[in-house]
């Protein structure tokens, strides 16, 4: 950011328990001369040919992580999950080239947030109009999480651990 001739803040938000999760690390290559931020983060893991992804599950956050995880347990490989690390200005060429590379697959949004909060009303018109602009206009994206809420929060652990595992339920099990 400082030898940038823009100036703009840097505000990074994650949950402590990112900080010490055994799946979001890099390599100190990440950060090497020549580097740059990544806006969004394609499908780290081998799948099934790019024409068999069922499923192509946009999402960002430490969410991402739960959905591997459960990908990962259940030996599926027709999902494929991209990481939108950055919604402002809108990283439209990216999301291109993800949804390009993944002809045939169910577009969806994935958070943990209630629907009524997050990214979602954000991201959403956006990757639509995405979609809509290479004539894929007549599969609409679709919304992974909980329901509005009038909170972020359950209130209760145990309702929260429900609700989540319902939310990698219904992202990695195909209709």
């Amino acid at each position: 950011q400082i030898v940038r001739n823009l100036r703009k803040p840097l505000i990074v938000m994650t949950p402590k328990s990112l900080l010490r999760h055994k799946l979001c690390i890099s390599n100190l290559k990440d950060f090497a001369p020549g580097t740059r931020f990544k806006r969004v983060i394609p499908e780290t893991d081998a799948l099934t040919k790019d024409g068999n992804v069922k499923r192509l599950i946009f999402t960002s956050g430490k969410v991402y992580y739960d959905f591997l995880e459960a990908r990962r347990e259940k030996q599926i490989d027709d999902i494929a999950l991209v990481r939108v690390e950055q919604y402002y200005p809108f990283p439209a060429e990216e999301i291109e080239a993800a949804l390009k590379k993944y002809p045939n697959a169910q577009v969806a949004w994935a958070q943990e947030e209630p629907e009524n909060m997050g990214a979602w009303r954000f991201v959403g018109p956006r990757i639509g109009e995405v979609m809509d602009a290479i004539g894929r206009g007549t599969n609409r994206i679709r919304y992974i999480g909980r329901k509005e809420a009038a909170s972020p929060a359950a209130g209760y652990m145990k309702l929260h651990q429900r609700e989540q595992a319902a939310v990698i339920a219904d992202a990695i099990t195909l209709d």
